[in-house]
């Protein structure tokens, strides 16, 4: 049976023909990575229900995935916006701190990606460098706007993050302004940027599979991480919807 994982989709302003519209989307690379892992993909758009009742939305998927896409709002850790932060859509924020809280009390398999990475950090009561430039001097994880840059990564011996990427060592594709700063409750580094201390990899090490990745995996096919979600799926049993 093909399993379902579940895409929180992102709340971007956009232009098509002669309409100008809020949607909520995903870039189709996600959907296509989930698809060649064999599993089905849902697109989960922000609802202000799940802060009450998360379960409705966690029992009709079997993993979750939490996308890239804008900012996290800074006051959902705590923090003023910093000059190069923005947009941000609270309300999508909101919605996958519930999922994610209750995903892991639950032990669903959880895999955050760039923005996701973050969010996940921040549910967990984390806090993010609003802009990595200025602890760098440098901003070489986001060179060219709107392209993917590669470069490597390396990742901690025996880590989630080392088996599902298949290495200690991998070249990976990025673009991001923003980064872990204050590690969330639970939460390990297991992953950082060759030569860098930028955190590329993070997990709950008492859960079967619950990884932030601060690369794109699903930009690149030879990418193993959506497919170790979709993989640690399949150990586990289906879900019924409707089940408690």
């Amino acid at each position: 049976m093909r399993r379902a994982i579940g895409i929180c989709a992102a709340v971007e302003r956009v232009r098509w023909g002669p309409w100008e519209a809020d949607v909520d989307m995903a870039p189709r690379s996600y959907s296509r990575a989930v698809q060649r892992a064999g599993a089905l993909a849902l697109l989960l758009p922000p609802d202000a229900g799940a802060s009450g009742e998360p379960d409705l939305w966690l029992e009709r998927v079997d993993g979750l995935v939490l996308a890239g896409g804008s900012d996290v709002d800074p006051g959902a850790y705590g923090a003023e916006p910093h000059r190069e932060t923005g947009p941000t859509w609270p309300e999508r924020d909101a919605f996958e701190v519930a999922l994610v809280r209750r995903a892991v009390e639950r032990g669903l398999p959880v895999l955050g990606i760039c923005r996701g990475m973050q969010l996940l950090n921040v549910a967990l009561g984390g806090t993010l460098d609003q802009h990595l430039p200025d602890t760098l001097g440098h901003d070489e994880h986001r060179h060219t706007p709107g392209s993917f840059g590669d470069h490597e990564v390396r990742l901690a011996a025996g880590s989630l993050a080392a088996r599902s990427a298949g290495g200690e060592r991998v070249v990976v594709k990025s673009h991001h302004h923003q980064g872990v700063d204050r590690i969330g409750e639970g939460l390990t580094v297991t992953g950082w940027s060759a030569g860098e201390d930028v955190t590329e990899a993070v997990e709950l090490a008492d859960h079967r599979f619950t990884l932030g990745v601060q690369w794109h995996p699903e930009e690149d096919e030879r990418d193993r991480v959506v497919g170790a979600l979709v993989e640690a799926c399949n150990g586990r049993d289906r879900v019924e919807v409707g089940a408690r």
